[in-house]
């Protein structure tokens, strides 16, 4: 037997609500605080449920127990619900991701009308009892460290960005003659040089000029240390890629950072049951359009974008480099797809090599890690 607990999820509480394997509640709902001791609670309710099940047949009470399968199913609300799941992952729990979307659309369809965080508890577990195929929270310990640490170097690098057009900006009121070649404030013998000019100007000018120099000094030292926490940052990423995915920096296109982007993105991928999750998963399966006579698909724009973008990245670079995803690109072209429509033909196809590449114990690592 299967109980499902469907969890709503908040900054400061979470609210539980258990249903039987047909459906129909087990117990009062349970809101816990979103703290350490709150989870550890709520583990504890879940544990407690068998002894509250609704008698189904004649059956020893033992028997029931033992065959007592409990399943958490979470709204898909990362930065909320990341501790939470990260706390029944540990010990040992199945964590099911369930879209906000699909929990609206269940709420919408109940007969009991209204909203709250039980109704919303209970409509995500009813998502979770009707649609098998939900995606599994789960993460290793290296694939979220490499997750961690390219969202840390993507926020300094946008933030970089930042300073760095506003140090153009000052630059080009200061002297037009001082503004560096484009993507040039990223290199610290660029950012010396700037530095140099700027220093030999003289600093007794118009006050305008004077307060601007300043500010630019200082904005470009602000460059120069995200500079070296960014540098740093990606010698950090690509040893522990070196370790972890040597496999995938061997496919033509995929370097460092987009080898960790994908590890980190994908977490286990022995979770996926075949690549066409896979792909699903990524973004970059097809979504069938037909109608009638009409046989088409559309273009998927649900999926975990990260994880497209990094597929992106490189079928953009083996359609541009001679080798075979350039032939299939190629040959897309000749039967008479567009430049885009070829470009997520080679996508796909990527998806079913990198997911070989991740997981060496399924068919489609004999691929060759070429192209697609």
């Amino acid at each position: 037997m299967v109980v499902v607990v469907g969890i709503d999820v908040h900054k400061g509480t979470h609210c539980a609500v258990a249903l039987d394997q047909v459906g129909r509640p087990i117990g009062a709902p349970r809101t816990v605080r979103a703290t350490d001791a709150g989870h550890r609670q709520l583990l504890r309710w879940a544990q407690s449920l068998t002894e509250q099940l609704p008698p189904v047949e004649v059956v020893e009470v033992v028997e029931v127990v033992e065959s007592v399968e409990v399943v958490f199913a979470v709204e898909d609300c990362r930065h909320v619900s990341g501790r939470l799941e990260r706390a029944l992952l540990d010990a040992g729990q199945v964590v099911l991701r369930v879209p906000p979307k699909m929990m609206a659309q269940a709420r919408s369809s109940a007969r009991t009308r209204g909203k709250s965080d039980p109704i919303d508890a209970q409509a995500i577990a009813m998502v979770a009892l009707r649609t098998p195929d939900l995606p599994r929270a789960e993460h290793t310990g290296v694939s979220r460290d490499l997750k961690l640490l390219v969202d840390q170097r993507e926020r300094l690098v946008r933030h970089r960005t930042g300073l760095q057009n506003l140090l153009r900006w000052h630059l080009h009121e200061l002297d037009p003659d001082l503004d560096p070649p484009s993507r040039a404030l990223d290199r610290i013998v660029q950012l010396d040089r700037v530095q140099d000019r700027l220093t030999a100007m003289p600093e007794h000018g118009p006050s305008s000029h004077a307060m601007l120099r300043r500010l630019a000094l200082e904005t470009l030292a602000d460059v120069r240390a995200l500079t070296i926490r960014v540098n740093a940052l990606e010698r950090e990423i690509t040893a522990l890629v070196c370790t972890v995915a040597p496999r995938l920096l061997a496919l033509p296109g995929c370097g460092a950072l987009t080898a960790a982007k994908i590890v980190g993105e994908t977490a286990n991928p022995a979770r996926f049951r075949s690549e066409a999750r896979f792909a699903m998963h990524a973004g970059v399966a097809p979504i069938p359009a037909s109608s009638g006579k009409t046989n088409r698909h559309r273009l998927a724009r649900g999926g975990n974008r990260q994880l497209n973008a990094a597929l992106h990245r490189i079928a953009v670079t083996q359609a541009r480099l001679n080798g075979p995803g350039r032939d299939y690109y190629q040959r897309r072209r000749q039967l008479g797809n567009t430049k885009m429509h070829a470009l997520r033909a080679l996508k796909r196809r990527l998806a079913r090599i990198v997911y070989g590449l991740l997981n060496p114990t399924t068919t489609a690592a004999a691929a060759p890690p070429q192209a697609a």
